[in-house]
This record gives C-alpha cells, structure tokens and sequence, in this order.
C-alpha cells in the first residue's frame, strides 16, 4: 500500500523537515481558507504514501486542494476526469500499434503520475474505477499482461460528490479501503467565505504558488516516517479496536488488517508532522476518524436505526483505555 524509491540509509532527524513541512502547509492555506486541519491531515496522508479519498458537495473547494498541494511538490501531475463513457484504458494507458514498424509501443496513462487527481471519481462505471485498485495497492499498472511500475512518490487524491447526487454510485468497499482517509471540507465559516469573497475562488493564488518541497525530499520524509517508534501498548491499542469492530453488532464490515495498518502508518506520520520520531496516543485519536470511519460498513438495522460510521468508530475507539505516553524514544529538532 505504501511505496517509496529510496533504499540507501538516510538521516533520521533532518533539522529541514519540520519547518519545510510547516511552510508547505501554510502555503496551501493561503488558497484554502478555513480547512487548517483537513490541510493538515492531506498532509498526513502524503507522508504516510498513501491516498485521500475527499467526499463533499459541490463547490466547496476539493479540486483546488489537490492542485494546490500539486502545485507545491515538484513533481510530474495528471487530471482525470472520471465521466459515466471513461475507460480502463484511459486511465493506465494502452498499447498502441505502429504499422512502419509492425510493434505495440505502450503510451502511459495520465495515472503514471507523481501525484494524480482522479476528479469526481464515483461518476465513472465499476470497470473504470477497478483500474485504479493496482496503482492503489502495489504501485504499478498492468497492460495486455505486461507489467509498468508507476513514478515514486505516488498519491492520488480522488474527489467525489456524495452518492445521493445524479449521476453518482457507491464506490466498492474493496476500492473504499484502499484509500488511507476519506476527507470532507464542508462550508467554510463566516470569515473565511468573507476572505473568500475579498479575492475570488483563489484561482490567482493558485498561479502564485511555486514548489517548496522536490520529489525527492517528499520520498526521503516517506522513508523516515517508517522508522517513527510506535510502543506496543500504541500497537495492542489498534489490534484491539479492530478486533472489537469486527465483532461490534450492528457491523456488517469491520476494520481490515489494511486498515489497520494504514492506522499505525497515519498515526506514525502525524507525529512525524508534529516534529517527533516517536507515537503518542493523542496522534492515533487525531487520525482515527478519517482513516476508520470509510473502513466501517453497518448493517441494514444499524442503518435504520439512524447509527452512523462515525457514531460507530467513535463508540469502539472510547471503549479501549489509551496507553500511557511512554518515554521518547526521538526527535527531529
């Protein structure tokens, strides 16, 4: 689920990382006003090496997120439009046939991306959608049998508008757990649509924006993020609460073993983020949320009920006693 393309050691407590990442994040809130933690946990989400599903109205500032945080990073970026006609081919590539020189040539895709936004992702049909599964999990993309690894760093950060909507479908569970959190920015409090109207849908800004952070940097931080210490009691704590979801009545899907992974690797990359190369638990209750809730499928009598996702990994996660902050074990200032 995770990929990174360093492999030789690097240092553990790079002085750059923290305030690199704070300039990063502060940037992008210059064009997003109002979503300071929605910013923040993207970020997460991109330290961790994994993916963003954001689900939200129309109109509320998704896809200017993602081009934001593109526009940042420097590295290579592709838009896909998902439309009801779009085909698997459309989104990995396909080989193409040359009569001069009687081959098949492989032309990539706009997935074989650095960072790929896939824009209104549930408006495409299930074949369309299952081409992104591969990319998602292993890094790669296969093509008439042949086998093409994608850039590294990869993100993607898929946008959809929520299901009741014309001309949308439910995204497959099995798609749903791939991503490491689904996001929603929600409307913007009284100040920040006032802002919002002082300088316009922040188009302009956008165009101001330079890249702060390489590839390359992107995937020396990945690479650290798996060494960030994580306690056992941290660990146990996690286990516990997917083994609980999956036997939670009401539940008809509980966490995954993925699921829970992408967990520890979230909450790994919050500390991170927070200048530490170790977990406390305050950095796994500030992930849990948006890295469980989509993980959870209810039943037909929870549903009527009126219970929640959220209501339910809320119930779980309180039902555990939080391990005690264990001594550091690092740093990265």
């Amino acid at each position: 689920m995770y990929h990174s393309s360093i492999h030789a050691e690097e240092p553990v407590h790079p002085e750059w990382a923290p305030d690199l990442l704070e300039r990063v994040t502060k940037r992008i809130g210059s064009v997003i006003v109002g979503h300071e933690e929605q910013i923040s946990l993207t970020m997460i989400a991109l330290l961790a090496g994994g993916h963003v599903l954001l689900e939200d109205i129309p109109g509320v500032g998704k896809t200017m997120l993602v081009k934001s945080v593109a526009a940042l990073i420097g590295c290579d970026f592709s838009r896909i439009q998902f439309t009801y006609d779009l085909m698997p081919g459309d989104i990995t590539g396909a080989s193409v046939y040359y009569p001069h020189t009687g081959e098949f040539v492989f032309r990539p895709g706009p997935v074989m991306s650095n960072i790929v936004l896939a824009d209104e992702i549930n408006r495409a049909s299930p074949r369309a959608q299952s081409a992104l599964l591969e990319a998602m999990e292993e890094g790669r993309v296969t093509v008439d049998g042949c086998t093409y690894p994608l850039p590294a760093p990869f993100f993607l950060l898929a946008t959809q508008n929520p299901y009741e909507y014309e001309g949308t479908s439910r995204l497959p569970e099995a798609q749903l757990d791939r991503f490491l959190m689904r996001l929603s920015l929600g409307y913007p409090n009284i100040e920040g649509e006032m802002e919002l109207l002082e300088r316009g849908m922040g188009s302009s800004r956008l165009e101001e924006l330079k890249p702060l952070m390489m590839g390359s940097e992107l995937s020396r931080m990945q690479q650290m993020v798996s060494r960030v210490f994580v306690d056992e009691t941290i660990k146990r704590y996690m286990v516990s609460v997917a083994d609980a979801s999956r036997r939670q009545q009401g539940v008809a899907l509980g966490i995954s073993p993925r699921g829970t992974l992408a967990w520890l690797r979230a909450s790994q990359a919050a500390a991170f983020l927070a200048g530490r190369m170790y977990v406390i638990p305050d950095d796994c209750l500030r992930v849990a949320v948006p890295v469980l809730t989509h993980r959870i499928h209810l039943g037909h009598e929870a549903r009527a009920a009126g219970v929640t996702p959220y209501e339910m990994v809320e119930s779980i996660i309180t039902r555990f006693e939080l391990p005690r902050q264990h001594s550091r074990k690092g740093s990265l200032s």
